[in-house]
């Protein structure tokens, strides 16, 4: 199953992520097998995820994995939305990797699932 995980990070907390990934790898690495597929998509703040993933482009996702492979104009029709304004959003997941194209062309979601994880911490005073 491929998954991505959607996380919001403060810059800070980039190294131990960074970390994280590479301690993934070698585990992978030294287990000599495959790990299940994840992608990870970090976003600074709740109002950048928030600026990416607004709620027609989540609906959008989630029709998407719904229909499976679709073209842009029937994703459009069975939204109820104007093209142009799929095409804009369907070009900006793509920037995030949430949509791709396949070989026919066709718009679809590459993962089975995804994930969000938010952690709130009080401020240090």
């Amino acid at each position: 199953m491929t998954k991505a995980l959607i996380r919001i990070r403060r810059s800070d907390e980039v190294r131990a992520d960074l970390q994280a990934m590479g301690e993934r790898f070698s585990q992978a690495w030294a287990n000599e097998r495959a790990c299940q597929p994840l992608a990870i998509l970090t976003f600074e703040s709740p109002a950048q995820l928030f600026s990416v993933l607004s709620p027609k482009r989540w609906e959008l996702v989630e029709q998407l994995q719904r229909l499976g492979p679709s073209s842009l104009r029937g994703l459009a029709r069975s939204l109820e939305r104007d093209v142009k304004r799929v095409h804009e959003d369907v070009a900006l997941l793509t920037d995030w990797g949430l949509v791709e194209r396949n070989e026919a062309g066709l718009l679809f979601v590459p993962y089975e699932e995804i994930e969000a994880d938010f952690v709130l911490k009080a401020s240090a005073a």
